[in-house]
């Protein structure tokens, strides 16, 4: 089946459907979850989970919004993220008087514009340095593995995250100190 197809059968809810995105973007899926979560069973435990979100969230994928596969490796990334975080040792209880968690009003505003900057400057580096940057930051891959896929060294993929980010903070407004 082709993509589009898949798309209509799990909108359809047609079982074949499930299994013909199954065949299809497992190899996708378990690429993004691997870095994240290093043991295979808790890959595996995301896989299916993520097969889940994609059977149950089908309806909130906008073509408009971005690409099919965009959409299942943001999907796949954040279940990666959320079981590791649930697999993490329990942080100790805050004490009862302490502050609020998270950000105060002014913070919140800040981060939302320092978000708004950091999209503007991606937007402005080449496709090259934001894919790298991407794979690094956005889906945790080791340089080793980087390296080995771009088919170089790890050197090499370690000096252009250098420039990337780089020249990323000048986009930004930023000094750079080294």
């Amino acid at each position: 089946m082709k993509e589009q197809e898949i798309i209509e059968a799990l909108i359809r809810r047609d079982e074949g459907g499930a299994a013909a995105f199954l065949q299809a973007y497992t190899p996708l899926l378990r690429y993004v979850i691997a870095p994240i979560l290093p043991s295979a069973q808790d890959q595996e435990e995301c896989l299916s989970e993520v097969a889940l979100r994609v059977w149950e969230g089908i309806a909130s994928f906008d073509p408009r919004r971005g690409p099919w596969t965009a959409w299942l490796t943001a999907v796949a990334r954040n279940a990666a993220l959320n079981r590791a975080r649930r697999l993490q040792p329990a942080a100790e209880p805050l004490p009862l008087h302490a502050a609020a968690p998270g950000p105060t009003p002014e913070e919140a505003l800040l981060l939302r514009e320092q978000k708004e900057a950091l999209r503007r400057a991606m937007a402005r580096l080449s496709p090259a340095e934001r894919q790298l940057l991407y794979r690094k930051y956005y889906y945790r891959q080791p340089t080793a593995q980087i390296a080995a896929e771009l088919r170089t060294t790890v050197r090499a993929v370690e000096g252009k995250l250098y420039r990337a980010k780089k020249r990323l903070r000048r986009l930004m407004g930023g000094d750079w100190d080294g």
